[in-house]
């Protein structure tokens, strides 16, 4: 049997931060793209009905895009359903979690913050991720929902209001030696020229796109050759997607009906 591609899922263009990476550290590795834009943000919804519809809408991905391995680019989407995709689908799943090691790992002042969606701030799992890896670390933790659909602007195409990033950024500078801050939701490097301007002096920022492209290799023993227009999927007709998913190398999306 030919390998297939990686397919890169998450709620919205989140995920395109992980395809750069994966772009990046397998540049000849075919991929395809899955979002579930229908019911775009995930972070508003409850957990139960969210493991079911992640697990309906992978399913359905996988078997469209005939794929080898699936990376959930999505921190709420891995923290909710990463075992139940691992127990229904015959082909390695790579999940997602917040940089807090590496974060922990880097910083000098002992201060780092955590900069991402409601959800993902206030679950347990990152709590305890910051138990395990950064207990001797002060870690600020800001809820920025408002960058998600930033990022959904800037891949469709029109900027991000700097206004609204400068808000969502104020609570990190409130103590300057604070010196690094992890991009705790995928869509958020896809804003990280803007927030770097957007902060009023220099701090590592810290994503997980790296650490999931280095997975994939691990976990993925035969890679499909990247060809041009490779296949994305969607939940929902939005013709603003088009253009973001051609940037990243992506066909104009086919819809998806998710059982």
């Amino acid at each position: 049997m030919m390998a297939g591609p990686v397919l890169v899922f998450d709620s919205g263009v989140g995920g395109l931060s992980v395809v750069r990476a994966l772009r990046q550290c397998l540049p000849e590795a075919a991929l395809a793209y899955a979002c579930d834009n229908a019911m775009l943000p995930y972070g508003q919804r409850e957990d139960a009905w969210l493991v079911q519809r992640i697990r309906a809408v992978c399913e359905a991905a996988v078997a469209a895009s005939g794929c080898s391995a699936l990376v959930v680019a999505c921190n709420t989407a891995s923290t909710l359903a990463l075992e139940v995709l691992r127990a229904s689908l015959a082909i390695p799943v790579v999940g997602t979690v917040p940089a807090i090691k590496p974060a922990a790992r880097i910083s000098r002042t002992r201060h780092i913050g955590l900069l991402a969606t409601s959800a993902t701030v206030s679950r347990p799992y990152t709590l305890q991720l910051i138990r395990d890896f950064a207990a001797d670390c002060r870690v600020t933790r800001v809820a920025a929902d408002v960058l998600v659909s930033e990022a959904e602007r800037l891949v469709a195409g029109e900027p991000p209001h700097r206004a609204i990033l400068h808000r969502a950024l104020a609570p990190l500078w409130e103590d300057p030696h604070l010196d690094t801050v992890v991009l705790g939701c995928t869509h958020f490097p896809l804003l990280a020229p803007w927030l770097a301007e957007a902060a009023p002096r220099q701090v590592s920022w810290i994503d997980s796109g790296e650490a999931i492209a280095r997975r994939v290799g691990q976990v993925v023993t035969a890679l499909a050759p990247r060809e041009g227009g490779e296949p994305s999927f969607v939940t929902a007709p939005d013709e603003r997607l088009v253009r973001g998913l051609a940037t990243f190398g992506f066909a104009p999306p086919r819809l998806l009906h998710p059982a």
